[in-house]
């Protein structure tokens, strides 16, 4: 694997590991800084709608600048942000405010970063000369691995060291993520060829197959849009005209987003609130953990797979397997057996969506034009974030209403009605390469 690839995947599992760690290890700081468990429910509360609108807003920014620039402005805020708690707390002491207020700073740099990371993916295949394919999928094997040992590291570190010490160590994956970035030749992050914002162009023209098959044409026969018209030029005109594309322009996309929210809604629910009830019933609290490395351990395989064989065979044949997969492992899981069986539940659900997570990103690598990746990207990553607490309030009225055991069945119908209606929808019909019509 050549140089670039490499050095944008390692930056790419520091800056997930660091965010991994965080995860943990900010809820115990707040509660061993300000003694309140209500404490760090709020920071994380408050944290949640900056990220969102961070996401929403800051992708007409990613379209305008060079992409490695920010990835790496993104990386930096995340950095200075967690930094700021131990120099605060040597100056004036840790209140509640300060984690608030730097909370808030930092979740700015969270859903951009993962924006600006995920529109430089093209570039890195185009680059790089490697396979899109095999870069996704060791892409998603990695985010698995750095989810499956961030939490251990942080539960480490808070053994051995003090909570600033923590917090420095958290800061310095974030500052190392941007200066591996910044070793990627600027080029890297620049916008493809014509595709500059502001420019006129063809409507249509931009070719979002070419750079994931390292610079094919679009088909013979593919829809282009005739005559000339120009791209926006203010941030809320371009915003627009994104979600325009995402919401109406593209029923792939737009079935992805909602396949995608579906999923973060079911297993936001299934972990944030199900399984933990579950566990907890059974005074078997600590098998949660286990529940969710086996996640992260099938999505190891089943990218790790799709890295080396995702390139052969139908792309059909891989949808079709991912799903019923995971239709199969939900429906496991949902059943609340043993809890030998919902780990292998949990292991299949994560291959199943180490395939899917592949395919699709392959695909969305593939469709949307390159001068509007930041805005759909970013516009997909604020909704997913949003989900996640969504799923867990829901899930909360059905186990309250309805019962443990049918709230639980009741997640596994919902994400086998959406896997059904997915596979034979307009949206995921045709899995060929084909460029998106950009007059929507």
């Amino acid at each position: 694997m050549k140089r670039v690839p490499v050095t944008f995947l390692a930056s790419d599992f520091l800056s997930l590991f660091g965010n991994a760690v965080a995860g943990v290890a900010m809820p115990l700081i707040v509660l061993q800084t300000t003694g309140s468990v209500l404490g760090a429910g709020i920071v994380a509360a408050a944290t949640a709608i900056p990220a969102m609108i961070g996401g929403l807003f800051t992708g007409v920014v990613i379209d305008r600048i060079n992409r490695r620039t920010a990835s790496v402005a993104t990386d930096l805020i995340s950095a200075g942000a967690v930094a700021a708690l131990p120099i605060v707390d040597l100056l004036v002491g840790l209140e509640l405010g300060w984690f608030i207020l730097f909370g808030i700073i930092g979740s700015l740099g969270d859903v951009p970063g993962m924006t600006a990371r995920e529109a430089l993916l093209p570039a890195i295949v185009r680059h790089g000369g490697i396979a899109a394919e095999r870069l996704i999928g060791v892409r998603e094997s990695l985010g698995a691995l750095a989810i499956l040992v961030g939490p251990a590291a942080a539960g480490g570190l808070m053994v051995l060291f003090d909570g600033s010490t923590v917090l420095w160590i958290t800061a310095a994956t974030s500052l190392g993520a941007a200066l591996v970035t910044l070793t990627l030749p600027h080029r890297v992050g620049e916008l493809e060829a014509g595709a500059a914002p502001g420019s006129a162009e063809p409507a249509g023209s931009a070719d979002p197959g070419g750079s994931a098959a390292g610079g094919a044409t679009a088909e013979p026969g593919a829809e282009v849009a005739v005559g000339l018209r120009p791209a926006p030029v203010t941030g809320w005109a371009q915003l627009r005209e994104g979600w325009r594309l995402l919401f109406r322009g593209s029923p792939f996309l737009l079935a992805v987003t909602l396949l995608n929210l579906v999923l973060a809604t079911v297993l936001s629910a299934l972990q944030g609130l199900v399984l933990p009830v579950h566990f907890t019933l059974l005074d078997q609290p600590g098998r949660l953990g286990l529940v969710l490395s086996s996640i992260a351990l099938g999505t190891m395989v089943g990218g790790g797979v799709y890295a080396v064989a995702g390139s052969r065979g139908p792309r059909r044949a891989w949808l079709l397997t991912g799903f019923a997969a995971s239709v199969v492992g939900i429906a496991v899981i949902g059943a609340l057996p043993a809890a030998g069986l919902v780990f292998t539940g949990a292991f299949v659900v994560g291959a199943a969506f180490g395939l899917l997570s592949g395919l699709l990103g392959v695909l969305m690598m593939e469709r949307i034009p390159d001068r509007m990746r930041g805005r759909i990207l970013g516009t997909q990553n604020a909704i997913l974030t949003g989900a996640a607490p969504v799923g867990i309030v829901l899930a909360a009225v059905a186990v309250e209403y309805v019962g443990l055991g049918a709230a639980a069945a009741g997640l596994a119908v919902v994400w086998a009605v959406a896997a059904v209606v997915a596979v034979t929808g307009r949206g995921l019909r045709s899995l060929d390469r084909e460029p998106v019509k950009e007059s929507v």
